[in-house]
C-alpha cells in the first residue's frame, strides 16, 4: 500500500547513507475492512522469544488478524484496532466521509472521542452550525464529547484517561505524539483513516524504523521540557529521525529529573522533530502522575467516580503491568543527550531546526511584539505556575509597553488549577490577554495573530513561517518562563542566569547494507500487470520548488484548513501559498511537481494533498516525504514518487529559486517500473532509474477515487 514511498534502486540509494529509510515495497494492499496482516518484506520471526522494541510490544497487542506466532517488526504493514481515536474540529469533514462510504453507525461507540478545540473563538454562524452538527453526530453516536473551551483534545485525552499506558491510541492531528509523554502510543491519522476507524474499529498502519534516544545526566534547575526537545530539534537537524518511532530511555535518576508535563512538552514536539511517535517508559513519576489525577478527579466529582481514573485501577495496574522493550531489541539509530549539559533554547525564527542558546539571543536584545503561552505543548497549570513566577518575583512588573501576551489554558481543569494557586489571575493583572482554552493561535486562527514585521515568542510547537499569521512575522519558540521573561522586558530574554557548556551529543546507527549491482539491462524485464483506467504511462514536465522541509502549512495555509466550504477552484489558488505565492502562475496542468526532502511534513491536513491535485498536479517526485503527507497521498489518489538522485541532479543544474519551470520531462513507466528523466527539448540527455513496483491492488485504489471510495465500494459489494 505505500505507492508514497517508491524508492530508486538500492544501488542507488547506498550513495546517500543519511537518507537511508528501510526499504518498503508493498505485496499486498489492504483496507481497514479487510483485517488480514500485509505481508512484508522486511525480516520476520516467527519465534517465539523473538525479541521486540516498545513500540512493537505495542502494536503487537493492537494489531489484528497476524497469524499465530507473528511477532511485528519495523517495516511490516499491519491492521490496527487502536484503542482510541481522537477527532477534533475535523470531526465533521470525518463524518461526511463515514457516511459517503456508506456507513450508517459508529463501529464501537467507546473506542471514538470528539472534542472541538481548533477554531473555538469563531463565532459565525457558519462555525458554530458546524460545532452543533457535530455535538448532535456525537450524541447520536453515543460517543464521549468534549464542547468548544472544554480543552485541546490531546489535553483532554491524557487527563480524562483516554490515552493510557501501554496502549496505542490515535487522534486526526499531527500532536498525539504527544500521548507518549504518559507511555502511551500515540501517533497521528488522517480524515479518512479516522472514518474508516468510525466504520470499522481498523485502519492500517506501517510501522516505522524506531530509534532510541538516551538521556544521560540530570535536568539542571531552570531548564525545561521545551528545552530539551528544542534543543534535539536543533541539535540532530539532518533527518535523523524522519518517519521514526522514538523511544526516550535512560537511567532511573535522569528520568526523575523529567516530570510529566515535561515528557508531554517532548512527545508533543517530537513531530516537529519529524517522528511519528515519541515514547517514554512507565516508571513511578507516572504512576505518582495519575494519582494525583485521579485524586484530583475524585475532589472534582465528590460522589462519582471517574470513569477510568481511580485511585485502585491505578495502583493495580501497575502492580500487576510492565511496560518495557526487550534487553536485545533492535533499533535503527541510537541518539544520546546529556541533560546536564543544557541551558534554555530558543528556536527560530521560523524554524525548529534553527535552536540557539538562550544567552547568545539575550545579547541581542530582539524586540518582540507578541508573546504567546497557549496550546497543547505548553499550557498546563505548571507551565503557567512558571510564566506567573517571573512576575511574581517582581511584583511591580507588568508587560512591556508595545508587547501583547496572550495565555490560554489546555483545559479548562488546567485553568482552574491555575487560578486556584492564584498564577492566572498574577498573568492577567500583569497585562495579558486571556483566551479560551483551545487552539487558536498556534494554528493561526482567531485573535492575536502576528502581523506584518512583527516579532513573536511562543510556548507553542510550531514556528512554520506564516503559521501564526503573516508571513512577513517572525515567530521564535521557547519555554513558558522565557515567554514571559521576553514579554515583560519587550524582547527575547529570559528569568535568570544559565550557563551549560556544549550539549553532549551522539548518534549510531547500524551499518549500511552492501550495495548490490542493477539488473544488467540485456535482462528480461518483470512486468506489472495494469488495470484498466489506470495510466501505464504518467508524464509530464518538471516544475521544480527547489527547498527541503516545506511544510503542511506552506502546500495549504492553516487559516483555510477549517473552511469546508472552500471549492477546488480555490483550493488551487491557494496551494503553496505560504511557499511560494507566484506558484499558481507557473505551474500548469499535467506538470510533474519535483521538490526537496521531507515533503509535506507538518500536520495532518489533507487539503496539503487534495490543493496539489485541485492543480491538475497528479504526480509529485520528491528526495523524501513526511509520513503523515504520504498518507494523504495514498487515501486521496495522489500519486508520489521518491528520487533523491533526481533532486541532486536539478540542483547540480539550476541556480536555487523558489519555483521554477525546467523544461525537463518526466515519464514514470508503471508496467516496467521505470522513471525515465530527459534534461531539456528532444535530443536531451536521457537517464532512467528502477523504482518500486506498483501492483494492480494498489492500483485498484487509484482508480476507485482513494481509500474512502475504495472502501465504499467494498462494503456496497
Amino acid at each position: 500500500m505505500h505507492l508514497a514511498r517508491v524508492p530508486a534502486s538500492r544501488a542507488y540509494l547506498q550513495l546517500s547513507a543519511r537518507r537511508i529509510l528501510p526499504p518498503r515495497i508493498p505485496s499486498h494492499f489492504q483496507p481497514p475492512t479487510s483485517f488480514s496482516l500485509i505481508r512484508n518484506y522486511a525480516n520476520i520471526s516467527s519465534s517465539p522469544t523473538a525479541p521486540q522494541n516498545l513500540t512493537e510490544k505495542i502494536v503487537q497487542k493492537y494489531a489484528v488478524g497476524l497469524p499465530v506466532g507473528k511477532f511485528v517488526r519495523s517495516g511490516d504493514y499491519v491492521s490496527i484496532k487502536p484503542h482510541h481515536c481522537m477527532t477534533h474540529d475535523n470531526s465533521w469533514p470525518v463524518a461526511q466521509k463515514f457516511f459517503s462510504i456508506g456507513a450508517t453507525r459508529i463501529h464501537d461507540s467507546r473506542q471514538v472521542v470528539m472534542t472541538l478545540d481548533h477554531d473555538v473563538q469563531n463565532k459565525s454562524e457558519a462555525n458554530i452550525r458546524k460545532y452543533q452538527n457535530i455535538e448532535e453526530l456525537a450524541r447520536k453516536m453515543g460517543v464521549d464529547f468534549y464542547g468548544a473551551g472544554r480543552g485541546i483534545g490531546h489535553q483532554i485525552l491524557v487527563e480524562e484517561g483516554y490515552a493510557w499506558p501501554g496502549t496505542l491510541t490515535v487522534a486526526s492531528d499531527s500532536h498525539s505524539n504527544m500521548y507518549g509523554g504518559i507511555s502511551c502510543l500515540g501517533t497521528p491519522i488522517v480524515r479518512t483513516d479516522a472514518a474508516a476507524i468510525w466504520a470499522t474499529g481498523q485502519t492500517w498502519w506501517q510501522i516505522p524504523p524506531v530509534a532510541r534516544v538516551e538521556f544521560k545526566g540530570v535536568l539542571p534547575k531552570g531548564v525545561t521540557g521545551k528545552d530539551v526537545i528544542v534543543s534535539l530539534c536543533g541539535l540532530f537537524n539532518n533527518d535523523e529521525v524522519l518517519n521514526h518511532a522514538i523511544e526516550f530511555v535512560g537511567p532511573e535518576r535522569t528520568l526523575e529529573s523529567l516530570g510529566i508535563d515535561d515528557r508531554l512538552t517532548i512527545a508533543n514536539m517530537t513531530t516537529e522533530w519529524g517522528a511519528l511517535s515519541g515514547i517514554f517508559p512507565m516508571d513511578n513519576v507516572l504512576k505518582d502522575w495519575m494519582l494525583q489525577k485521579a485524586s484530583m478527579h475524585a475532589r472534582r466529582l465528590e460522589n462519582s467516580s471517574h470513569p477510568r481514573l481511580t485511585a485502585k485501577g491505578i495502583e493495580e495496574f501497575f502492580a500487576f503491568t510492565t511496560l518495557s522493550a526487550s534487553p536485545d531489541a533492535s533499533y535503527a539509530k541510537s541518539l544520546t543527550l546529556d541533560l546536564s549539559t543544557l541551558s534554555p533554547y530558543v528556536a527560530g525564527p521560523n524554524s525548529v531546526k534553527i535552536s540557539t542558546p538562550l544567552a547568545e539571543l539575550e545579547e541581542k536584545k530582539i524586540a518582540i511584539q507578541k508573546a504567546y503561552l497557549v496550546s497543547c505543548t505548553n499550557s498546563r497549570a505548571s507551565d503557567i505556575a512558571a510564566a506567573a513566577e517571573v512576575f511574581k518575583s517582581n511584583p511591580s512588573a507588568k508587560v512591556a509597553s508595545g508587547v501583547e501576551f496572550y495565555i490560554a489554558a489546555a483545559s479548562t481543569l488546567e485553568q482552574d488549577a491555575a487560578t486556584k494557586a492564584g498564577d492566572w489571575d498574577t498573568l492577567v493583572s500583569a497585562g495579558a490577554k486571556a483566551l479560551p482554552a483551545g487552539c487558536g493561535p498556534c494554528i493561526g486562527l482567531g485573535t492575536g495573530l502576528l502581523e506584518d514585521g512583527e516579532v513573536g515568542i511562543s510556548a507553542t510547537n510550531r514556528n512554520f513561517k506564516g503559521r501564526m499569521g503573516s508571513k512577513e512575522a517572525l515567530a521564535y519558540l521557547a519555554s513558558p518562563e522565557v515567554v514571559a521573561a521576553s514579554a515583560m522586558k519587550g524582547f527575547i530574554s529570559g528569568p535568570g542566569n544559565y550557563t551549560g557548556s556544549s550539549s553532549a551529543v551522539s548518534i549510531s546507527s547500524p551499518p549500511a547494507p552492501t550495495p548490490t549491482s542493477s539488473q544488467p539491462s540485456s535482462a528480461r524485464e518483470a512486468e506489472t500487470e495494469i488495470l484498466p483506467g489506470f495510466p501505464p504511462l504518467i508524464e509530464g514536465e518538471i516544475i521544480f520548488c527547489d527547498a527541503d522541509n516545506i511544510n503542511t502549512d506552506g502546500i495549504y495555509p492553516g487559516k483555510y484548513t477549517y473552511q469546508d466550504n472552500i471549492s477546488r477552484d480555490q483550493m488551487a489558488q491557494v496551494c503553496m501559498e505560504n511557499y511560494d505565492s507566484t506558484f499558481p502562475t507557473i505551474s500548469k496542468p499535467n506538470d510533474i511537481l519535483v521538490t526537496g526532502f521531507n515533503f509535506g511534513c507538518g500536520s495532518s491536513r489533507e487539503q496539503a494533498a487534495t490543493a496539489i491535485l485541485a492543480r491538475s498536479i497528479q504526480l509529485v517526485v520528491a528526495g523524501s516525504f513526511g509520513n503523515i503527507f504520504m498518507r494523504n497521498s495514498i487515501n486521496n489518489s495522489l500519486m508520489t514518487v521518491e528520487l533523491p538522485k533526481l533532486i541532486e541532479r536539478l540542483r547540480g543544474k539550476f541556480p536555487k529559486t523558489l519555483t521554477r519551470r525546467t523544461g525537463w520531462w518526466l515519464q514514470w513507466d508503471v508496467r516496467r517500473s521505470k522513471v525515465t528523466v530527459r534534461e531539456g527539448p528532444e535530443g536531451a540527455g536521457v537517464w532512467s532509474l528502477s523504482v518500486g513496483e506498483l501492483p494492480p491492488n494498489v492500483q485498484d485504489v487509484f482508480v476507485k477515487g482513494g481509500l474512502e471510495k475504495w472502501v465504499k465500494a467494498r462494503l456496497e459489494q
